[in-house]
């Protein structure tokens, strides 16, 4: 477990992945994963310190959790990196749901020491195949997060308004 945002860390989530490939095989279920980049943290810390990067990230996992289902999982891949495996989507119904987090997450609110600090992520999705491992389907997620920061940066305002 995250010791700062109370879920699953690398090593749970990707010991979760393991079991979720595993179980797509068995039951030819359907499942997807997103791997979810939280855009401009570092300027947040540059200019308002790690505890206002603490902040935010508990301010994005708090919105992401209200906005998947209990059987959904999500966890904390590493610093501004996060996971979410989403069972029985296709991908089409993935990368919707994907759009409708980074919205979710967007319109947010997160203030900090009288500050408001605009959220923003960027999320790659990629379908969960049964021939997939873990390490494999997290870099192919990876990616797609990449193309898909890259896509967003140019339209993008700055993180903290006074």
């Amino acid at each position: 477990t995250d010791f700062l945002l109370d879920i699953p860390n690398r090593r749970g989530f990707e010991r979760e992945l393991t079991r979720s490939i595993a179980y797509l095989k068995r039951y030819r279920t359907s499942a997807a994963l997103l791997v979810v980049d939280v855009d401009r943290l570092k300027p947040i810390n540059d200019r308002l310190g790690h505890a206002a990067g603490d902040h935010v990230l508990k301010a994005i996992v708090v919105s992401l959790q209200a906005h998947i289902r209990q059987s959904d999982m999500l966890g904390r891949l590493g610093g501004d990196e996060f996971g979410i495996l989403l069972w029985n989507l296709g991908e089409g119904d993935a990368r919707a749901k994907a759009l409708a987090l980074e919205r979710a997450v967007e319109a947010g609110r997160c203030e900090y020491r009288g500050r408001r600090i605009k959220l923003a992520v960027s999320i790659g999705v990629t379908r969960l195949d049964v021939d997939d491992e873990a390490a494999a389907v997290l870099e192919r997620a990876d990616r797609v997060m990449y193309a898909r920061k890259q896509s967003r940066r140019s339209t993008r305002k700055p993180p903290v308004r006074r």
